[in-house]
Protein backbone atom coordinates (compact mmCIF):
# COMPACT_ATOMS: atom_id res chain seq x y z
CA UNK A 1 0.00 0.00 0.00
CA UNK A 2 1.71 3.48 -0.77
CA UNK A 3 2.25 6.12 2.31
CA UNK A 4 0.44 9.34 2.49
CA UNK A 5 3.47 12.18 3.68
CA UNK A 6 2.44 15.07 4.80
CA UNK A 7 5.66 17.72 5.34
CA UNK A 8 5.38 19.53 8.43
CA UNK A 9 8.78 21.61 7.97
CA UNK A 10 8.39 24.96 8.91
CA UNK A 11 9.91 26.73 5.90
CA UNK A 12 7.08 24.80 3.89
CA UNK A 13 4.52 25.52 6.55
CA UNK A 14 5.72 29.23 6.30
CA UNK A 15 5.85 29.82 2.58
CA UNK A 16 2.83 27.80 2.61
CA UNK A 17 0.78 30.54 4.42
CA UNK A 18 0.86 33.27 1.75
CA UNK A 19 0.31 30.98 -0.94
CA UNK A 20 -2.92 30.83 1.06
CA UNK A 21 -3.63 34.28 1.27
CA UNK A 22 -5.66 36.22 -1.26
CA UNK A 23 -3.64 39.31 -1.52
CA UNK A 24 -0.48 37.56 -2.57
CA UNK A 25 -0.05 38.66 -5.97
CA UNK A 26 0.63 35.94 -9.34
CA UNK A 27 4.33 36.88 -8.92
CA UNK A 28 5.22 36.52 -5.16
CA UNK A 29 2.69 33.39 -5.70
CA UNK A 30 4.71 32.04 -8.74
CA UNK A 31 7.87 32.19 -6.66
CA UNK A 32 6.68 30.64 -3.84
CA UNK A 33 5.42 27.48 -5.61
CA UNK A 34 8.86 27.27 -7.02
CA UNK A 35 10.42 27.29 -3.82
CA UNK A 36 8.27 25.26 -2.22
CA UNK A 37 8.71 22.05 -4.98
CA UNK A 38 12.32 22.37 -4.48
CA UNK A 39 11.93 21.98 -0.16
CA UNK A 40 9.62 19.19 -1.31
CA UNK A 41 11.86 17.51 -3.49
CA UNK A 42 14.91 17.71 -1.30
CA UNK A 43 12.22 15.65 0.85
CA UNK A 44 10.80 13.57 -2.04
CA UNK A 45 14.30 12.23 -2.96
CA UNK A 46 15.64 11.32 0.56
CA UNK A 47 15.79 7.24 -0.43
CA UNK A 48 17.40 7.57 -4.15
CA UNK A 49 20.14 4.71 -4.00
CA UNK A 50 23.66 5.91 -3.56
CA UNK A 51 27.15 4.09 -4.45
CA UNK A 52 30.36 5.05 -3.37
CA UNK A 53 33.20 6.15 -5.40
CA UNK A 54 36.73 7.86 -4.71
CA UNK A 55 37.55 11.06 -4.91
CA UNK A 56 40.95 12.67 -4.72
CA UNK A 57 40.89 15.69 -2.77
CA UNK A 58 43.74 18.37 -2.71
CA UNK A 59 44.90 16.46 0.75
CA UNK A 60 43.80 12.66 -0.32
CA UNK A 61 41.18 10.37 -1.08
CA UNK A 62 38.21 10.06 0.59
CA UNK A 63 35.64 7.64 -0.16
CA UNK A 64 32.80 9.29 -0.65
CA UNK A 65 29.00 8.78 -2.63
CA UNK A 66 27.21 9.60 -5.64
CA UNK A 67 23.68 8.81 -6.96
CA UNK A 68 23.68 5.73 -8.57
CA UNK A 69 22.40 6.65 -11.78
CA UNK A 70 18.88 6.09 -10.86
CA UNK A 71 16.94 7.35 -13.92
CA UNK A 72 14.51 10.51 -12.84
CA UNK A 73 11.47 11.95 -14.64
CA UNK A 74 8.91 14.41 -13.69
CA UNK A 75 5.56 14.86 -14.45
CA UNK A 76 3.10 17.79 -14.60
CA UNK A 77 -0.24 17.59 -15.17
CA UNK A 78 -0.91 20.75 -17.33
CA UNK A 79 -1.46 23.35 -16.55
CA UNK A 80 -0.80 24.19 -12.95
CA UNK A 81 1.22 21.52 -12.78
CA UNK A 82 4.45 23.58 -14.47
CA UNK A 83 4.69 25.97 -11.29
CA UNK A 84 6.45 23.20 -9.57
CA UNK A 85 8.76 21.63 -12.15
CA UNK A 86 11.46 24.05 -12.41
CA UNK A 87 11.91 23.88 -8.09
CA UNK A 88 12.78 20.14 -8.51
CA UNK A 89 14.67 20.57 -11.36
CA UNK A 90 16.93 23.03 -9.38
CA UNK A 91 18.19 19.74 -7.31
CA UNK A 92 17.26 17.36 -9.87
CA UNK A 93 18.78 18.89 -13.06
CA UNK A 94 19.56 16.00 -14.85
CA UNK A 95 15.54 14.89 -14.47
CA UNK A 96 13.77 14.16 -18.03
CA UNK A 97 10.34 15.98 -18.12
CA UNK A 98 7.06 15.04 -19.33
CA UNK A 99 3.76 16.66 -19.97
CA UNK A 100 0.30 15.28 -19.43
CA UNK A 101 -2.76 17.28 -20.47
CA UNK A 102 -6.25 16.29 -19.33
CA UNK A 103 -9.72 18.27 -19.52
CA UNK A 104 -12.81 17.74 -17.98
CA UNK A 105 -15.47 16.22 -20.32
CA UNK A 106 -18.67 18.25 -19.84
CA UNK A 107 -21.04 15.48 -19.79
CA UNK A 108 -19.25 12.51 -18.05
CA UNK A 109 -17.00 15.20 -15.56
CA UNK A 110 -14.15 13.01 -15.97
CA UNK A 111 -10.75 13.50 -17.30
CA UNK A 112 -9.97 12.91 -20.53
CA UNK A 113 -6.30 12.92 -22.25
CA UNK A 114 -5.70 15.80 -24.78
CA UNK A 115 -1.78 15.59 -25.09
CA UNK A 116 0.83 13.51 -23.16
CA UNK A 117 4.31 13.73 -24.36
CA UNK A 118 6.62 11.22 -22.21
CA UNK A 119 10.79 10.25 -22.25
CA UNK A 120 11.13 7.48 -24.35
CA UNK A 121 12.74 5.11 -21.89
CA UNK A 122 9.74 5.12 -19.33
CA UNK A 123 9.98 1.54 -17.86
CA UNK A 124 13.45 2.63 -16.55
CA UNK A 125 12.39 5.33 -14.63
CA UNK A 126 10.57 6.70 -11.39
CA UNK A 127 8.76 9.51 -11.87
CA UNK A 128 7.04 12.53 -9.72
CA UNK A 129 4.11 13.18 -10.95
CA UNK A 130 2.91 17.16 -9.65
CA UNK A 131 0.33 19.29 -9.62
CA UNK A 132 -0.49 21.24 -7.12
CA UNK A 133 -4.16 20.27 -5.98
CA UNK A 134 -5.15 17.32 -4.80
CA UNK A 135 -9.18 17.64 -4.92
CA UNK A 136 -11.65 15.34 -6.42
CA UNK A 137 -8.27 13.11 -7.30
CA UNK A 138 -10.02 12.68 -10.97
CA UNK A 139 -6.65 14.11 -12.94
CA UNK A 140 -4.04 12.58 -10.46
CA UNK A 141 -5.79 9.34 -11.30
CA UNK A 142 -6.07 9.76 -14.52
CA UNK A 143 -2.44 10.67 -15.04
CA UNK A 144 -1.41 7.95 -13.10
CA UNK A 145 -3.05 5.63 -15.43
CA UNK A 146 -1.66 7.60 -18.59
CA UNK A 147 1.88 6.65 -17.41
CA UNK A 148 1.24 3.22 -16.45
CA UNK A 149 -0.49 2.37 -19.22
CA UNK A 150 2.98 3.20 -20.94
CA UNK A 151 4.90 0.92 -19.11
CA UNK A 152 5.66 3.09 -15.93
CA UNK A 153 6.27 1.06 -13.34
CA UNK A 154 7.54 3.25 -10.26
CA UNK A 155 5.56 6.24 -9.61
CA UNK A 156 4.97 9.23 -6.92
CA UNK A 157 2.48 11.77 -6.90
CA UNK A 158 3.13 15.42 -4.96
CA UNK A 159 0.87 18.13 -4.40
CA UNK A 160 0.80 21.55 -2.36
CA UNK A 161 -2.56 21.02 -0.92
CA UNK A 162 -5.18 17.93 -0.75
CA UNK A 163 -8.50 17.22 0.34
CA UNK A 164 -9.05 13.92 1.97
CA UNK A 165 -11.31 12.94 -0.90
CA UNK A 166 -8.66 13.16 -3.35
CA UNK A 167 -6.26 11.05 -1.19
CA UNK A 168 -8.94 8.17 -1.09
CA UNK A 169 -9.82 8.06 -4.40
CA UNK A 170 -5.85 7.92 -5.08
CA UNK A 171 -5.43 5.52 -2.63
CA UNK A 172 -8.24 3.47 -3.75
CA UNK A 173 -7.10 3.30 -7.62
CA UNK A 174 -3.55 3.37 -7.21
CA UNK A 175 -2.55 1.86 -4.01
CA UNK A 176 1.16 1.61 -4.81
CA UNK A 177 1.83 5.13 -5.34
CA UNK A 178 3.35 7.22 -2.41
CA UNK A 179 1.36 10.70 -2.08
CA UNK A 180 3.44 13.64 -0.88
CA UNK A 181 1.51 16.56 0.93
CA UNK A 182 2.51 19.96 1.94
CA UNK A 183 -0.60 20.32 3.89
CA UNK A 184 -3.74 17.98 3.89
CA UNK A 185 -7.05 20.15 4.08
CA UNK A 186 -10.80 19.68 5.68
CA UNK A 187 -12.72 19.19 2.43
CA UNK A 188 -14.35 19.54 -0.78
CA UNK A 189 -17.02 22.49 -1.10
CA UNK A 190 -19.61 21.83 -3.47
CA UNK A 191 -17.95 23.23 -6.31
CA UNK A 192 -15.37 20.84 -5.88
CA UNK A 193 -12.94 23.74 -4.20
CA UNK A 194 -10.32 22.48 -1.66
CA UNK A 195 -11.75 24.26 1.48
CA UNK A 196 -10.11 26.11 2.85
CA UNK A 197 -7.47 25.95 0.20
CA UNK A 198 -5.89 28.53 -1.68
CA UNK A 199 -8.34 29.30 -4.74
CA UNK A 200 -7.23 27.79 -8.25
CA UNK A 201 -3.43 27.42 -8.69
CA UNK A 202 -3.94 27.73 -12.54
CA UNK A 203 -5.25 31.17 -12.43
CA UNK A 204 -2.84 32.12 -9.43
CA UNK A 205 0.14 30.88 -11.18
CA UNK A 206 -0.85 32.40 -14.63
CA UNK A 207 -2.56 35.66 -13.91
CA UNK A 208 -5.64 34.45 -15.57
CA UNK A 209 -9.49 33.94 -14.69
Amino acid sequence: MGKVFVFDHPLIQHKLSYIRDKKTGTKEFRELVDEIATLMAFEITRDLPLEEVEVETPVGVAKTKILSGKKLGVIPILRAGLGMVDGILKLIPAAKVGHIGLYRDPKTLKPVEYYVKLPSDVEERDFIVVDPMLATGGSAVEAIECLKKRGAKNIRFMCLVAAPEGVKAMEEAHPDVDIYIAALDEKLNDHGYIVPGLGDAGDRLFGTK
